[in-house]
């Protein structure tokens, strides 16, 4: 039997989350779009940390952080639930307690170092793979480790980096003669960060590395393991990216109802109008598609199945039509679409993304084709 109800505590996590982003995210909407015209953040960081512990007093932080690390431990299901009610908001907030998955493969040193200030909101990360040269094809990366007595010496340049202007130490990943490796990098040592200019909100960085000096003792897991790392970041959670895309089309589709229930044209409103009709209609289908795969790829990440290929499609379908629904409800707003008094531009510019970061269409494309074409996966389904 299939069975798509939520658990008591999955129901429960969803509506706290709900009601926390309706009554401290959702009234900050018109501060943050102000300052977004100006040039500004739309949320500082003091602003969000005052959020984030907030949050905290009532037991939300480190959604997927393990508990015996102070956090929740919660699955992916429920993960992607609450993504999903965070993405009903265009104001910048991730819930804290939270690092990247690959610090939990440092030793007690990095851990106590890096790891424990990353989930307590001390320190900041960022992972830097991504090159000029070098973006979905991530073996071709040209940044240089060479040893040099106890430590290494790095040099080369990364590119679109998140958090990277903000973060006070790396996860750079660099070729060394025994293969790629992972090295945490504090930026007292020396690298060097240039904000990257967007179409969007996301201010990623370029990252110079120029004879930066490390100590051995910085090398995350095995020298020559980095590349496994690397996919073990880039694939550690591609179901929430699309999970939040699911709170930003349900908002937008809400937006387009209102829209056309109140907007009169030629004596009748715009709901009356059958092509209207067919934009509310084809939107609503593919944003219920949408959930059901991104859902089933969740399931599949907390059964402790292979769920690459189930995250794959869900990226793919939730980039591809989140950009068309945000780009119908644009159309349905007309010209007050196209201004920035309301979110609905914003939205369009900041799912945009979702098609390029973290393996893009055509490399999800290649996966699933790949995947199908070698037998790996069957094209009946298999729950």
């Amino acid at each position: 039997m299939v069975d798509f109800a939520l658990s008591d505590e999955q129901r429960a996590v969803r509506d706290w989350v709900r009601t926390f982003v309706q009554r401290e995210l959702v009234p900050l909407e018109p501060e943050v779009l102000r300052r977004e015209r100006s040039g500004e953040p739309g949320i500082s960081r003091e602003e969000a940390r005052a959020l984030q512990f907030k949050a905290r007093e009532s037991g939300f932080w480190g959604i997927l952080t393990p508990e015996e690390y102070g956090g929740m431990g919660l699955g992916a299901i429920t993960a992607s639930l609450v993504e999903g009610e965070l993405g009903r908001t265009f104001v910048p907030f991730r819930f804290g307690g939270s690092a990247d998955n690959i610090l939990f493969h440092g030793n007690s040193r990095q851990k106590e170092q890096y790891l424990l200030p990353t989930i307590e909101g001390e320190r900041i990360s960022c992972f830097a793979i991504t090159e000029p040269g070098a973006g979905s094809d991530a073996r071709a990366i040209r940044t240089s480790a060479r040893r040099d007595g106890d430590d290494w010496v790095i040099n080369g340049e990364k590119t679109f980096i998140t958090q990277g202007n903000e973060a006070d130490f790396v996860m750079v990943f660099a070729v060394a003669d025994e293969g790629v490796t992972c090295f945490l990098v504090d930026r007292d040592m020396g690298w060097k960060s240039e904000p990257i200019q967007t179409m969007g909100q996301w201010g990623p960085a370029a990252l110079v590395f120029d004879d930066v000096r490390v100590p051995a003792e910085n090398v995350l897991g095995e020298v020559g393991g980095g590349f496994a790392l690397a996919l073990q970041w880039i694939g550690q959670g591609r179901y929430l990216l699309p999970s939040r895309a699911i709170g930003s089309c349900e908002r937008l589709i809400e937006m387009a109802v209102a829209q056309a229930n109140s907007r009169t044209t030629f004596g009748e409103p715009l709901a009356e109008r059958q092509a209207i009709q067919w934009m509310i209609a084809d939107s609503a289908v593919e944003l219920q598609a949408l959930r059901l795969l991104v859902l089933h790829a969740a399931w599949q990440v907390e059964a402790g199945q292979d769920s690459r290929q189930a995250q794959s499609m869900a990226k793919l379908y939730g980039g591809v039509k989140a950009n068309e629904i945000v780009d119908r409800v644009l159309q349905i707003h007309g010209g007050m679409g196209y201004t920035r008094e309301l979110p609905i531009e914003r939205w369009y510019r900041e799912l945009r993304l979702l098609r390029i970061y973290e393996g893009t269409d055509e490399i999800q494309r290649r996966t699933i084709a790949r995947n199908i074409l070698k037998g790996h996966v069957p094209v009946a389904a298999d729950f």
